[in-house]
């Protein structure tokens, strides 16, 4: 019996051991979602009316050429560092590769775009909270 107990130990100590050990290779597989004005958050911008976006490359970056009969608008993003240099790598979790790309500096995003996109938001959030529409008189 004390055998017994002392193997079952020694296995559960393994098994948790294990999942520890695995735990931050499977932590990259949770979906966490990062929303535009959040750290971390590299994807596609609207930049619209905010002011001219500060670029990495003066020119969009296009990977794969499609046929079309209207050329594709630019799109802008921000990609984590390494991603413009290496686009043909990375074009694909974008869904950009057939795209020209304007690859938006950092201090821009952090300084410029979020603070205005935040406020944007807020006021966004203020006249919906105020009833604008939703009044009872």
């Amino acid at each position: 019996m004390r055998v017994k107990l002392t193997v079952l130990i020694l296995a559960l100590v393994a098994a948790t051991s294990i999942a520890f050990t695995a735990a931050p290779a499977l932590a990259a597989d949770v979906g966490v979602s990062v929303s535009v004005g959040q750290p971390g958050f590299y994807g596609r911008i609207d930049v619209g009316n905010f002011p001219q976006p500060q670029l990495i490359y003066p020119q969009p970056v296009v990977i794969q050429r499609v046929p079309v009969a209207v050329a594709p608008q630019p799109i802008y993003l921000r990609v984590p560092p390494g991603h413009a240099k290496k686009w043909r790598k990375h074009c694909h979790k974008y869904d950009a590769c057939g795209q020209p790309v304007y690859f938006v500096r950092d201090d821009w995003y952090n300084n410029v775009y979020v603070p205005r996109y935040r406020e944007d938001q807020e006021r966004e959030r203020h006249a919906k909270g105020h009833g604008q529409g939703n009044r009872d008189d």
